[in-house]
């Protein structure tokens, strides 16, 4: 008679699906919530891929109040995060992070699945 242990996970907070929001990241994602004047209770914010971009796919990032009944949902630093499942395949291990420097400001994806990526890191291959 074979026993079998569940497996499990430590912080369930920042792996329901692999993808990491960084406090940073979701910081600013308040403030434009705050900025245009969304309903906060209702938005969340989709991360997906597309086919495109100059190194294969693209990232998505949307503040949105439609939700497919096949989507991934889950909450991390009080952002609720929904994400399809294709977008899914791809980005198990991936942290939206965002960053203001002297070079410029903006969410920056680290996907240690890519291959590859274009110069100003919005696109990606595997």
């Amino acid at each position: 008679m074979a026993s079998t242990t569940a497996p499990t996970t430590t912080d369930t907070q920042a792996q329901p699906t692999g993808l990491i929001l960084t406090e940073t990241a979701a910081r600013e994602v308040r403030t434009i919530i705050q900025q245009q004047e969304l309903d906060a209770d209702k938005v969340r914010l989709r991360v997906g891929v597309k086919g495109g971009g100059c190194s294969g796919f693209s990232y998505i990032l949307d503040l949105t109040e439609t939700q497919k009944d096949t989507d991934e949902v889950f909450e991390q630093h009080g952002i609720k995060i929904i994400v399809d499942p294709k977008s899914l395949l791809y980005l198990g291990g991936v942290t939206v992070d965002f960053k203001d420097e002297i070079m410029g400001r903006g969410f920056v994806f680290n996907n240690p699945n890519a291959t590859a990526s274009c110069g100003c890191g919005s696109s990606f291959s595997v």
